[in-house]
């Protein structure tokens, strides 16, 4: 006797809440993201073969090219805030809450103090290098050396930010001190280089990372 024969009903999927839900991420996604500003001072950092990357936070980089130009930058936007507050006291150089806000966004900068106002009033595409002349890394005196001060008050900051983080969320844990970080360019001299990181040193800043890019194996 034969078998008899079921009739398959065609399966179907309704991916219209799958749709729905795709599209709601990505519209979330693409609101909340921060774009990439470009770097300002492009430097050809020295190749090397370790794959250690740094924290996305909790870390300054002071950039170096560009036959001795020293730009400075913290990755939180928190931190830029309560950096550039410290160093306005210490300087004597006064900001509005409007040029506060404004770096809150700046990446990366490389101007004496009295000149960063100038520089928060241009629009993103006109803080070129050629405008900036970098820095001030003088060792002779205590305010000249303002690289110094920048650094000093930065990890201040930090700990002053993480304190307060850690008093408004149950539970968080501090990240610790702020890590630096030097990107140099590879021609970069020797005493140029010296004078970066007998700046931290002064601080007891001894513990810092170098930048570098990936060697291609051969």
């Amino acid at each position: 006797m034969g078998k008899a024969k079921v009739k398959r009903a065609s399966t179907t999927i309704d991916m219209t809440a799958m749709c729905d839900v795709s599209f709601l991420l990505l519209t979330f996604f693409v609101l909340t993201a921060t774009a990439r500003q470009p770097e300002v001072l492009v430097v050809d950092t020295p190749a090397a073969t370790t794959l250690d990357q740094l924290p996305d936070g909790n870390i300054s980089v002071i950039t170096v090219g560009n036959e001795g130009t020293v730009f400075f930058s913290m990755k939180d936007p928190e931190v830029r805030e309560m950096t550039l507050k410290n160093m306005s006291a210490k300087y004597g150089v006064g900001f509005t809450e409007e040029e506060y806000k404004k770096f809150r966004g700046l990446d990366e900068f490389g101007v004496p103090l009295k000149q960063l106002r100038a520089l928060l009033a241009l629009e993103n595409d006109k803080r070129t290098v050629e405008i900036q002349p970098g820095i001030p890394v003088d060792s002779t005196e205590e305010l000249s050396n303002e690289l110094y001060h920048w650094v000093q008050q930065a990890r201040l900051a930090t700990v002053e930010f993480n304190r307060d983080q850690e008093s408004k969320v149950r539970g968080f844990e501090d990240p610790g001190p702020m890590l630096v970080a030097i990107k140099a360019d590879a021609e970069e001299k020797y005493a140029v280089m010296n004078l970066i990181i007998e700046t931290l040193r002064n601080q007891k800043q001894n513990k810092f990372s170098f930048i570098t890019s990936l060697r291609q194996e051969n």
